[in-house]
């Protein structure tokens, strides 16, 4: 069948662990930066997590926003968040900073990981601002691990930039560089060539594209990032229509130019998991059975674009004229 002809298919649903949780700690750790600490509400122990984990919070059932975890996987009854209030946000920051409080009960999606910590013998840790959110429990994990390591993180203002109090347990191995004071990080400096070293960086967009363009003599996979926002569109793409076959589902749908692969198949009864709509969160990532994928996202690795395994069906299309998800 196609999208546009009618469907009797019994809707299929593709589901995560979905927990409702309490709010057990509100605190205020920067200028517009509150933390929550979420707990079952019976005390129950929560889904392990890895360094670089994030969770949907489904604050309302039109408004789910994702965050990265920030405590430590070690704890297995507590979850912690970091959330900046953005006055041009859509709603999901003020949400959190006018309605959330302590005894405050939300449903929470995950653990989920696309920015994982691997080994390496040394680590170069790059935050800017709130995207220190993800770095705390890698630069935990590296110091556990005996590694080398490093972590130079950037804001507008010392006042500003959350979680500097913990930071300061680490010595000079943490240093801070408000931008008030110091000016931009020093990325030329930091990231001069070298082997042997992983470099992580998560924060606003001009950073991460500074980080970007300063690791492109690097060995390929020493760069490591993780995007708040899409990246810009490359308005030159092409866009056509392309088939695709849902291989669970037993369903075949044409997605046209102007919609997405997950419009169309949830529109089909395929009741696939989405959030952001911008190929950020990684909630949609499909793995692809047969055909090559238009990546579009802002999560993958160019690697794993190359290997075309998975793609995110929110915003990603096809280069052939035909795909086989596992949908």
């Amino acid at each position: 069948m196609t999208a546009a002809e009618p469907t009797t298919a019994m809707a299929t649903t593709y589901s995560e662990h979905v927990s409702e949780l309490v709010v057990a700690g509100r605190e205020r750790v920067a200028d517009g930066v509150v933390s929550l600490v979420l707990e079952h509400p019976d005390g129950e122990e929560l889904p392990a997590w890895t360094p670089g984990a994030h969770v949907d919070l489904v604050l309302a059932p039109d408004l789910t926003r994702q965050y990265s975890l920030c405590g430590s996987p070690a704890d297995s009854t507590r979850w912690r968040v970091g959330v900046l209030f953005d006055e041009g946000g859509r709603g999901g920051s003020r949400h959190v900073h006018e309605r959330l409080e302590v005894g405050s009960r939300l449903p929470v999606r995950g653990p989920r990981n696309h920015f994982p910590l691997v080994a390496s013998e040394r680590y170069l840790f790059i935050a800017g601002g709130i995207g220190i959110t993800p770095l705390m429990p890698m630069v935990a994990e590296a110091e556990q691990a005996g590694a080398d390591w490093t972590l130079f993180y950037g804001g507008r203002r010392r006042g500003s930039m959350a979680f500097v109090d913990e930071l300061a347990a680490y010595g000079e191995r943490v240093v801070l560089r408000p931008e008030d004071e110091y000016g931009l990080l020093d990325l030329a400096t930091i990231l001069a060539p070298q082997t042997g070293t992983a470099v992580y960086s998560c924060g606003p967009e001009a950073l991460l594209q500074a980080v970007e363009r300063q690791c492109a003599a690097w060995p390929p996979g020493s760069l490591h990032v993780e995007r708040f926002a899409a990246k810009p569109v490359d308005e030159g793409a092409e866009t056509t229509t392309f088939e695709v076959v849902c291989q669970r589902s037993g369903i075949t749908v044409t997605v046209p130019a102007d919609r997405s692969i997950l419009d169309v198949v949830q529109d089909a009864g395929v009741n696939a998991l989405s959030s952001c709509l911008e190929g950020v969160c990684g909630t949609c990532e499909t793995p692809v059975v047969e055909g090559t994928p238009d990546h579009r996202d802002s999560l993958l690795s160019d690697e794993e674009k190359e290997a075309g395994d998975y793609m995110m069906i929110c915003v990603s299309r096809a280069k052939s004229s035909r795909l086989v998800l596992d949908l």
